[in-house]
């Protein structure tokens, strides 16, 4: 984590308190009670509230209302002079736990009140009287939700305040001349408030006498917010205003640069991250000689790093990550050396296109955290460091060094290291041992090899993060070893663990993270490890291995909102139960069996896959506990029954997935409310009825609409065309009659030949919390089964690329509509095994990204088209058993495909037919023939010789002679030679291209 100066409000906070808590009385000897006014005020106050989480419990009558929750009092007066009532965050309800109900005027009669915190709450509205509290210094009303959002302008009255804290809550804020008078604010905290019709607030703040900190975060500024103070300076400016914090609101340069440039005097720390800077950083800000720290993370900023940063002798943290900075890095470095590199302790450059090779960074002898992942750095990691005895943390992780890790004794002080996807190899072992203070490895997907065993990680014993995932290093630690360290994160995904399951895990009692996926263990999971398993656990994958055995009911949530993944073993028996606050459950190719009842309490499921099992039963009708799921895939088990009404209560589900179950009955109108669905297959079972109109009026997101091998009958909707984004559409293997609609060619899905995304998947975090950088690790790829080129084929990673129509075996009659020519993205079309009529559609040459054409069994009639010939990508076309008449159109691609495309059209003739077409045969009898063949051979006894060898030899000095004697016509004959070469091998190369392509396809 990047580490901040503790800013003014902190400060101004841990003093308060001090102050306050040095106010409240001891009981030891004699002892100043509160005063029975303010504790009669405070009763009355408590009236007014609704404290249904029983936080004022404490605020019992008879009792001293200085021990009272949240009140302060004074050592010598009695009187309460602080009241903290702000809400308590709930980890276990995931919210706050506040009062709510009405402020009460009673507070009035706390006359010696200086600091009220009533933030984390729900009340009426912000009361006009609070006007009145004329001694509070300090009045905190974050995160609140009020019934009436005004601001009453007697906040004015508050001479006396110092600390303004609205963040957050729900109030509209339009009039700012209420800030004027407060002359003694110096804290201001307006952040996360729709300040988008306060033109004058940002400048009314800012003329503050006393202010010293101003924060404006995502507040939706309005872009002319700081024009009038252009157009109106003034020169009566807080000399003490020092921190500015206008994150999150789209500011163009144009707008904030200008008014940003006249506080260079007193500005010590500025936030600008995520606005719209776009252009190269400007030089002005080198005239900020206060500035200890600059945030200009997530804007548009070019090219590099001025020169004068390198003045900036108090510069304590630069942060410029999510930038498109592209200067070479030992410029960069350059461009920062002079005050600045005594000075500089965190500097972020994460996320940028800096180039060049690691530069000597030594002379920065402050700094403690460097920041360079996610570039496009280059090179081999440098030798030898010396002088940075300081640097606690390093990331390098997302670039392209490569090579061996240098000796890293001069690393002594770090706590984190990151160099994660990489190009490093070699062994990683022995440079460890320097490193006895770190806490934090990162080390996945490079090429390390070798063994890691006990006697290299000896000396981490502050070591909590290790991530060793996709290396090919093997983990050799003994079953009787006791490490020094303890660790939270743990992902050895793809490492070498062994065939036992690790036992040295049994040592690590506090983990919250585990990853030992596809690690070779073949091994059942013991008991102790499911025992050590602790209430704080976040993320468990055990997938990819050969673990084998039953799993145990498994009860350590408690707050961590697990995702556990168990996905490719061998585990068998019935579900076990999971912690009610699993998160997500990935359980897909195992052998588990039985009912799936057991889930229904886990009401904040996100993901479940249960696919490939032995499931049985009947599915419950529990599925409204699953507002939250994205992800539903129970495909090819053995459930049974009717799909059950309550599935219509996964309004965000994005795949639903029954495919290869027995499930019976029509679909629930209830389905429709699953509007986010952008995957839906329910093919192979023995679903019935029509398919319902609803589906292309209501499920307007689908990608994949997947119901083959079912029972439905009726014709197909024409709503189904309303299905723009759809590019997947199988209805095959039903009862369906009637004809095609002729509407399809409004599915833009199919039509359009836009660039597509090869995969449909969707991302997520696989950890939960934002605390750790293992996030957004896990992707779960959609998938689609395809009756592709004669056989059944699974399509996950190219499944965005892939655009397909089945209606094959079904009862279609009519003509194939001209429309589908329209469907220029169609890669597979599949009409066979109805009972179609009429020609084949004259144009269906313009569906030129064709591969896949089955128009077999049928009752088509007349030719085949010549536009056929043009699909120079088909690599599969059947033809056959229909009533197709006349000559196969004559072309290198159509004459290409075996005999069987074609069988079964007794009037079709032509090659690869072996029936010749009625004029084909050549004129005159078998003597004549045979006589002219006679007449050929005499040929070729004398004359023929005698013509080859004269004609050779004009040719051989007609051409080289000339070529021989003269340079320029040699040159250039030759020179042609060269292109043709050229243009052979290129056409060779597109080619071999278009077979490798073909090639890959049918392996998917």
């Amino acid at each position: 984590m990047i580490s901040h100066p503790l800013p003014l409000s902190v400060i101004i906070f841990v003093c308060c308190s001090i102050n306050l808590v040095s106010g409240i009385p001891r009981r030891n000897g004699a002892e100043t009670r509160c005063v029975d006014r303010d504790r009669r005020a405070l009763l009355q106050f408590k009236q007014g509230l609704v404290d249904d989480y029983a936080l004022l419990r404490s605020w019992r009558n008879g009792q001293d209302c200085c021990h009272w929750r949240g009140v302060g009092c004074n050592n010598g007066t009695g009187e309460v002079i602080r009241l903290d009532l702000s809400g308590i965050w709930s980890e276990e309800l995931d919210q706050i736990l506040g009062l709510s109900g009405e402020i009460n005027s009673s507070l009035l009669l706390l006359r010696s009140l200086r600091y009220l915190d009533l933030s984390g709450n729900s009340f009426t509205k912000i009361p006009d009287f609070i006007g009145s509290l004329t001694e509070l210094q300090h009045l905190k009303l974050a995160q609140i939700e009020f019934g009436s959002p005004k601001v009453p302008d007697q906040l004015g009255n508050l001479s006396n305040l110092q600390t303004l804290d609205l963040a957050s809550s729900s109030v509209v804020i339009k009039n700012t001349l209420w800030l004027t008078p407060l002359s003694s604010l110096k804290y201001l905290n307006l952040s996360y408030i729709d300040l988008s019709e306060s033109l004058g607030l940002l400048n009314n703040a800012i003329r503050l006498p006393s202010l010293v900190e101003l924060h404006l975060v995502n507040c939706l500024l309005p872009n002319a917010t700081a024009n009038s103070f252009l157009r109106d300076p003034i020169t009566n400016l807080s000399d003490g205003f020092a921190i500015l914090d206008l994150n999150s609101n789209f500011l163009p340069a144009s707008t904030i640069y200008p008014w940003l440039f006249n506080f260079s005097g007193s500005l010590t720390d500025i936030n600008l991250s995520d606005n719209e800077l776009l252009g190269t950083i400007p030089e002005a800000f080198g005239t900020f000689k206060n500035l200890r720290n600059l945030d200009l993370i997530s804007n548009g900023l070019e090219g590099g790093i001025p020169t004068s940063f390198g003045n900036l002798g108090n510069l304590r943290s630069l942060l410029l990550a999510g930038n498109n900075l592209k200067q070479d890095l030992p410029s960069f470095f350059d461009n920062l050396s002079g005050p600045a590199d005594k000075s500089l302790q965190v500097l972020d450059l994460n996320e940028n296109q800096l180039s060049g090779s690691l530069p000597d960074f030594t002379t920065f002898t402050a700094l403690k955290e460097l920041y360079l992942g996610d570039n496009q750095l280059n090179g081999s990691f440098p030798d030898k460091f010396e002088q940075i005895s300081r640097l606690s943390i390093l990331d390098l992780s997302d670039n392209r060094i490569k090579g061996m890790l240098p000796d890293l004794s001069a690393f002594a002080s770090l706590k984190e290291l990151y160099f994660e996807r990489n190009i490093l190899n070699g062994t990683l072992a022995e440079r460890l041992a320097p490193l006895s203070k770190l806490e934090s490895l990162g080390a996945s997907s490079n090429f390390f090899q070798g063994t890691i065993s006990e006697m290299h990680v000896t000396n981490l014993p502050r070591l909590t993060y290790l991530d060793l995932s996709y290396n090919s290093l093997a983990i050799e630690i003994g079953s009787g070893w006791s490490p020094t360290f303890q660790l939270d994160i743990i992902s050895l995904s793809s490492c070498k663990l062994g065939n036992s399951f690790p036992e040295w895990l049994r040592t690590q009692k506090n983990f919250s993270v585990l990853d030992i996926s596809n690690a070779g263990i073949n091994d059942a999971v013991p008991s102790w490890f499911w025992a050590s398993l602790i209430p704080g656990l976040r993320y468990l994958n055990l997938s990819s291995n050969q673990i084998h055995g039953m799993v145990p009911d498994l009860r350590f949530g408690g707050g961590g909102k697990p995702l556990i993944d168990m996905s490719s073993n061998n585990l068998s028996g019935n579900l076990p139960l999971f912690p009610v606050d699993t998160l997500t459950l990935m359980l897909n190719n195992n052998m588990f069996s039985g009912p799936i009842s057991s889930l229904c309490n886990l009401t904040i499921l996100n993901r479940l896959d249960l696919s490939n099992n032995k499931l049985s039963g009947e599915l419950p009708n529990c599925w409204k506990n699953f507002d939250r799921l994205v992800i539903l895939n129970l495909e090819n088990n053995g459930f049974i029954g009717r799909v059950p009404d309550s599935i219509g209560s996964l309004e965000f589900v994005d795949l639903l997935s029954m495919r290869g179950n027995n499930l019976t009955g029509e679909l629930p109108s209830s389905l429709r409310n699953c509007i986010s669905l952008r995957l839906l297959d329910l093919g192979e079972n023995k679903l019935s009825g029509k398919i319902p109109e609803w589906i292309g009026e209501s499920l307007s997101m689908l990608l994949v609409l997947s119901l083959p091998l079912n029972r439905f009958n009726g014709t197909i909707p024409r709503s189904l065309c309303k299905l723009e984004k759809i590019q997947i559409l199988d209805l095959s293997v039903n009862d369906i009659s009637g004809s095609i609609p002729k509407c399809l060619n409004n599915i833009s899905g199919m039509a359009m030949r836009e660039n597509r995304s090869p995969d449909a998947s969707i991302e997520y975090n696989a950890i939960g919390l934002e605390r750790t950088r293992l996030t957004l690790r896990a992707r779960y790829v959609f998938k689609a089964l395809l009756q592709w080129k004669g056989r059944q084929s699974e399509y996950q990673k190219t499944l965005g690329l892939v655009t397909s129509l089945d209606l094959s075996s079904n009862r279609l009659i009519g003509e194939i509509p001209g429309e589908i020519t329209s469907l220029l993205a169609l890669i597979a079309l599949n009409l066979s095994r109805n009972t179609l009529t009429g020609p084949v559609p004259e144009d269906i040459g313009r569906l030129r990204r064709l591969d896949f054409l089955d128009l077999s069994r049928n009752n088509l009639v007349g030719g085949i088209p010549t536009s056929l010939s043009l699909l120079s990508n088909l690599g599969v076309l059947d033809l056959s058993f229909n009533n197709l008449s006349g000559r196969i159109p004559k072309s290198t691609q159509l004459q290409s495909f075996d005999v069987s495309s074609y069988t079964g059209n007794p009037a079709l003739c032509g090659v690869p037919l072996p029936d010749g077409c009625p004029g084909d045969e050549p004129s005159g009898g078998n003597e004549d023939v045979a006589e002219q063949d006679s007449d050929d051979d005499k040929l070729t006894s004398n004359g023929f010789y005698v013509s080859i060898v004269v004609g050779f030899a004009f040719g051989f000095w007609g051409v080289c002679g000339p070529l021989v004697l003269k340079d320029s016509w040699r040159h250039a004959f030759f020179g042609f030679l060269n292109a043709v070469k050229d243009r052979v091998l290129v056409a060779l190369e597109i080619r071999f291209a278009r077979l490798l392509n073909r090639t890959m396809s049918n392996m998917n």
